[in-house]
Parts: C-alpha cells; sequence; structure tokens
C-alpha cells in the first residue's frame, strides 16, 4: 500500500484528534516526507562509505605521489644553492687568506 499526501493528511486528523495538534504535527513530523523508498537504508551508507573510501585512497595517493615529486624538486634546488654558497664562501676565505 502506497502512502500518498491523502493518507498522511487523514493520518494527521486522527492523530489530532487523539493526541492534540502539536503532538500530532511533532508526530509527523517525524514520518519520512513521501515514503521509504526516499530513505536511505543502512546498506546504501555502507555503500556510499565504501564508494568514498576508495574515492579518498585514490585521491590521497595522488597527492602522495605530487608531494614525493616536489620534494625532490625542492631538495635538489635546496642542495644547489647550498653548494653554490658554500664554493662563494670558500672562494672569499681563499681569497682573503691571500690578501693576508
Amino acid at each position: 500500500m502506497a502512502v500518498d499526501e491523502r493518507a498522511r493528511h487523514e493520518l494527521h486528523g486522527r492523530r489530532d484528534d487523539v493526541l492534540g495538534r502539536e503532538e500530532a504535527t511533532t508526530l509527523m513530523s517525524l514520518l519520512p516526507p513521501v515514503g521509504w523508498a526516499d530513505v536511505a537504508t543502512k546498506r546504501d551508507l555502507d555503500s556510499l562509505g565504501s564508494e568514498l573510501r576508495g574515492e579518498l585512497r585514490g585521491e590521497i595517493g595522488q597527492l602522495r605521489g605530487e608531494f614525493h615529486r616536489d620534494l625532490g624538486v625542492l631538495t635538489r634546488t635546496l642542495m644547489i644553492s647550498m653548494l653554490t654558497t658554500v664554493i662563494a664562501v670558500a672562494g672569499l676565505a681563499f681569497g682573503a687568506a691571500r690578501l693576508i
């Protein structure tokens, strides 16, 4: 038996007679809006959770790869900069030593 708006309205009217207007409105607000087909089941949530975990694993793997690549580039840049600085300081030290 499908529940339509007419049946919901009749149920609300009957609950209004038995429980009172405010309590009937509260009870009706707790029911699903149209039918149980619109309500997510635990199986739906588990499926969605599995799908999201899979997507996150893929995204994390991609970010990890980008991080390692960028870290390699930055490490090379830092090493070249440090080597250049050491050579420049050594050149200055040897130049200063010759002047003395």
